[in-house]
This record gives C-alpha cells, structure tokens and sequence, in this order.
C-alpha cells in the first residue's frame, strides 16, 4: 500500500482544505438557519458533471490507445490506464475540488445574511478613480461598440463554466505527473477558500447590479439573460431563505473568473506546457478581464485583487505539493522493487 499513499500524500493540503470549507459551510449555515445546497450548472449538478467529465476524459485517453491493439498489448493498457493508483489520484481531486466549490457556493449563498451591509459605493468611486474619471463599462461600450463584441464577449465569459471542470479534468486523467496534477487542484481549492474571505471581506454585488441602466442599451445575451436569472435568484432567497430553490450568488469582490484562469496560465507557463496553450490561455485571461468590465460583473480593483488571489493560490499550492512523486511511473517501478512478501 506505501506507492499508493506516496501518490496521495500530495493532495493530503487540498484534503484539509475541503474538509475546512466543509465545516466552516455548515458553521455559517447553521448560523443563520439556512440549508446547504449542492449549486446546478448549465449541465446538471457537479456530482453528476465531474463524474462524466473524468468518463470522457478516460475514454479519450484509452480508446485512441487501443485501436490498433489486441489481447495483450490491450490488456496492458487498461491495466495501466486503469490502475488504482491512477483512479484513486482522480477520485481524491475531484472529491476535494468538488467539496471545496459546493462550500464556497454555500458561504457566498449566506454572505446576504452574514454581511448584509455592501460596499458598492465606495467601489464604484474607486473604479471611476482608477479609469481616470470614466465609467470602465461604458468607455468599453464606446470603444468596443455594443454589437459583435457583446456576443464575443459574452461567449468568452461563460466559456469558463466549461473551463474550470475540463482544465481539472484533463489535469488529473490525461497527466502522467502527479505534481502538477495535486498542484492544481490544490491552486483550485485555494481559489474558492480565499475567494469566499474576499466576499466578506469587502461584500458588494458589482456594477450592473447596483447601476443596471448603464448597461441597458447591451442586446440580450448569456451573460445577460444568467445577470437576470441571478438577481431573481438573489431576491428569491432573501424574500424566502430556507424554501428558496436557488442559492445568491452574486458577489462582486474579488474576480474569481480572473483568478482561475490566471491560475491556469501561471501554471501553464511554470510546467512549460507548449506555446500555443499558454497563448490561447492568454487571450482567454486578457478577454475574460474584459468581460467582468464590459457587462458589469466586476469593478477594476475586483480584477486586480483576482490576479492576485490567483497567484497566491498557485505560490501557496506549489509550497504544499512540492515533495510530490514525479510520475505514476517511477511509483509503479518503487512498487516492483519491493521485496514480495514470505
């Protein structure tokens, strides 16, 4: 059993971490009388979801592998690619990242209840302060028009529900390198901890939220039409806490679609994975930030404060996860130099 427990010793941090937000989840719902929730996607609950994900992502990984492949060589395969090693590393990431978000959603679901005076004033000062006098979504309405670059935009912002889960995904079932794979979803976990301290911190709701006439003349979207089903969402819950369906979620301070995808692209570039996805992964991050302005989800300092959240999450992620085993492989061979029992 030791090659197992070295391979799941690096995710021990994003273990305890899950098992924190748990508890202090249930500490704040308990509080305030209001039930836990397991947050729906666009594609169903994330139990359902992060199972199929890792399905896929297997089936992509093995399938190619064994179509030119027999008896054997076929067998060899699904013995390798289907190890309990390899499976219980996936398992223990997902269950960790999935805990570790359904937590998060819960504490900014009571943040109305827990911190109910906003900031959004104050927010909206600064952000005029730091465009130079401007109001940061308009003067990009003006400089961006509020046609095609509405659409893009919009399609680039909610590409990140899909993002999250299949960068986790292919990190944890394609990677042979156990580091970088407890890595990130330790980065993960730190993102939606440090993420709910940032939504107490400084509660608000974000600009379209509080000045929803400055982004009226936008045509309808997805990012306009998920705006909507949120307030609604929101005033649902604070007319009805505990019979509402739904969970708040809206919550300006801090970005937490820049510090994501900010964590993805300084571990892109850290593991050196090839040029073109650290690219793609910077323009994903320039217009994402773009987006949070342009609709209306973010202040400026809510962007910047994301940045910085996500490399805090990546440095804190790499501490924790740094005696990692390198590989899948070099455990397997540790396990077939052990000497067989008498």
């Amino acid at each position: 059993m030791r090659p197992v427990a070295s391979l799941l010793r690096p995710y021990a941090f994003a273990v305890l971490l899950a098992v924190a937000a748990a508890a202090v989840s249930l500490v704040v719902a308990a509080s305030f009388d209001l039930p836990l929730r397991d947050p729906d996607g666009i594609a169903g609950p994330a139990y359902v979801r992060l199972p199929l994900i890792v399905v896929l992502f297997l089936a992509a990984d093995i399938v190619p592998r064994l179509v030119r492949r027999r008896g054997t060589a076929a067998k060899r395969i699904l013995r390798e690619r289907l190890s309990p090693e390899r499976l219980g590393l996936v398992t223990v990431g997902m269950a960790s990242f999935y805990v570790s978000y359904v937590a998060y959603r819960n504490l900014k679901g009571a943040l109305p209840f827990a911190r109910p005076t906003l900031h959004d004033e104050e927010l909206l000062r600064l952000d005029e302060w730091m465009a130079f006098g401007h109001d940061p979504g308009l003067l990009l309405h003006d400089l961006l028009g509020t046609g095609t670059a509405a659409y893009v935009l919009s399609s680039v912002y909610l590409m990140y529900l899909l993002f999250v889960p299949l960068s986790l995904g292919a990190a944890l079932v394609w990677g042979r390198n156990v580091r970088v794979g407890s890595w990130y979803v330790t980065a993960l976990c730190l993102n939606w901890l440090l993420g709910a301290v940032s939504y107490y911190l400084v509660p608000s709701l974000g600009p379209v939220f509080v000045r929803p006439e400055r982004y009226a003349t936008l045509p309808e979207t997805g990012v306009s039409l998920l705006q909507e089903s949120l307030a609604r969402a929101r005033l649902e819950v604070l007319a009805d806490p505990t019979g509402a369906d739904a969970i708040a979620g809206v919550a300006g301070f801090a970005s937490l679609h820049c510090s994501v995808v900010f964590t993805a692209v300084l571990l892109a570039h850290l593991v050196r994975l090839p040029a073109f996805v650290r690219a793609a992964l910077w323009v994903f991050l320039l217009m994402t930030i773009t987006a949070t302005a342009y609709f209306g989800w973010h202040y400026l300092i809510d962007d910047v404060a994301g940045l910085l959240l996500g490399a805090v999450s990546v440095l804190i992620a790499e501490r924790v996860t740094r005696r990692a085993p390198t590989t899948l492989e070099a455990v397997e061979q540790e396990r077939e130099l052990e000497p067989t029992p008498a």
